[in-house]
């Protein structure tokens, strides 16, 4: 008998058995999503000027993964992924709402969704079910904007959080103090000289205080980092000063008073869980919905938020709760996959037919064994500062397709993670054999593509209205 496997599988079980506890010790769940949050933000992971032990704690007292990936390289189609389970591409909402409008490009845009159908079982919906208080804390960003008449039908309440606190139809803050006081958001109040970020954790706290006898998903959404970076005067000043007694790889004082203040936010968050005696009940995730702005935030990856490239989809990725055991993983995992994870982590019913595109992580994080081997897929048929353009990651490989023309580049990130190396003419077998692999994906997935554009105009093509 081999012992060491048996012993292996029993711990397994052991574990497993620790994660859900009793029936009427279900495990809390506090997702943490940061809005425009680079791969290279945190000094953990590469930073020297940003400070951020609170979210490195977290990284190290979880599963981290080395290859997390968000579902798009812009925030709306990446929240849907995480909500729905299912690609981008296969609910057909693949672009930030509203979008950017390019009429005389060279491709036409297909007739895409703005909005998560209710027809679709969401992951907070999943977790009523099981019994679960849900909130929903900061950007929504998922309402038919062009379809006024609609909004009212998709807000968070609409798709099963019991309460919803900041979220409206905006990507951004635009109130009138923008991260300032008056935030002009939804069962938001505020003082004179409040900051956004703060007042938000404010609410979550006295979420986990009103659920201190039920199982609850708190699903904090932040509005920080996105555009317009401000941060609070005296962490500015902090960093103003700290900027002037060396050189460091970033060098924005208002982002990293922005940065400080997220960090601070999550410590408040999880300090509140030990205080409460929720921490061992508690699984805690953190990620990105896409890249940074500015590639000086990407960890020396290629690309930032809105390109095709690395930096606009490899986002922190990290998973703590009972059972987990700290380390890391180099397994190739993406924002649909979470939906899933959380049902078995907490010994609810999977429902496949929803999360279509997504697997559990469970036995990686319990480390009782692996995941089948996958293809990762990205499809953005859309204008920003890319062009048009699908992508697939298979093992080390990657390959993006440009629909315009039709140019393919593949690079190997074992070898290659800054995508500097354009394989495609070096390997025209496995280029081709990636590009049929992304082909057949879109078929099975109805993804829609951009058709010829009769109003292209070469001279007008990257103007937007």
């Amino acid at each position: 008998m081999n012992w060491r496997k048996t012993g292996g599988l029993l711990l397994g079980m052991l574990v497993g058995m620790n994660v859900v506890g009793a029936a009427n010790e279900k495990p809390n769940v506090v997702f943490f999503l940061v809005d425009d949050f680079g791969w290279g933000a945190l000094s953990s992971m590469g930073s020297d000027f940003h400070e951020t032990p609170n979210i490195d704690k977290l990284a190290k007292s979880g599963m981290a993964f080395s290859n997390g990936y968000a579902a798009c390289t812009v925030c709306s189609p990446s929240r849907a992924a995480i909500l729905t389970g299912c690609y981008p591409g296969r609910i057909r909402l693949t672009d930030w709402i509203a979008g950017h409008k390019r009429p005389y490009a060279k491709l036409k845009v297909p007739d895409w969704n703005m909005k998560i159908d209710h027809e679709r079982i969401l992951l907070p919906e999943a977790l009523k079910e099981a019994g679960y208080a849900t909130s929903f804390i900061g950007k929504w960003h998922l309402m038919p904007m062009r379809q006024k008449e609609l909004m009212k039908d998709h807000f968070p309440e609409a798709h099963g959080f019991d309460q919803n606190i900041g979220g409206r139809e905006w990507g951004q803050p635009k109130g009138r103090g923008l991260f300032f006081h008056p935030f002009d958001m939804p069962n938001v109040t505020s003082n004179e000289g409040d900051y956004l970020t703060d007042r938000l954790t404010d609410y979550a706290i006295e979420f986990i205080d009103q659920q201190q006898t039920n199982p609850f998903f708190l699903y904090f959404s932040y509005y920080t980092v996105h555009w317009p970076i401000m941060g609070k005067p005296e962490l500015v000043a902090k960093y103003e000063a700290k900027l002037k007694s060396g050189k460091y790889n970033q060098n924005n004082p208002e982002y990293a008073a922005m940065v400080q203040s997220l960090d601070e936010s999550v410590g408040r968050v999880l300090d509140k869980l030990e205080e409460s005696g929720l921490a061992d009940k508690t699984i805690v995730i953190f990620t990105g919905d896409n890249g940074a702005t500015g590639s000086k935030y990407c960890g020396g990856l290629r690309g930032s938020k809105a390109y095709s490239h690395e930096g606009g989809v490899r986002e922190p990725f990290f998973i703590k709760g009972p059972g987990i055991q700290p380390g890391t993983s180099d397994v190739p995992v993406i924002g649909t996959d979470f939906y899933p994870t959380i049902l078995d982590l907490i010994a609810a019913p999977l429902k496949p037919e929803q999360h279509k595109d997504g697997v559990s992580l469970k036995p990686l994080l319990l480390q009782t064994g692996d995941i089948e081997e996958r293809a990762l897929f990205w499809h953005y048929p859309h204008y920003h500062k890319t062009k048009p353009y699908g992508a697939i990651r298979s093992g080390d490989y990657k390959l993006i397709e440009f629909f315009e023309d039709g140019k393919l580049e593949l690079y190997n990130l074992k070898d290659d993670l800054a995508e500097e190396s354009n394989l495609a003419d070096r390997m025209p077998e496995k280029a081709a054999e990636l590009l049929k692999e992304l082909e057949q994906w879109r078929i099975r997935v109805d993804a829609q593509l951009p058709t010829p554009n009769p109003e292209y105009d070469p001279e007008r093509g990257s103007h937007g209205v």
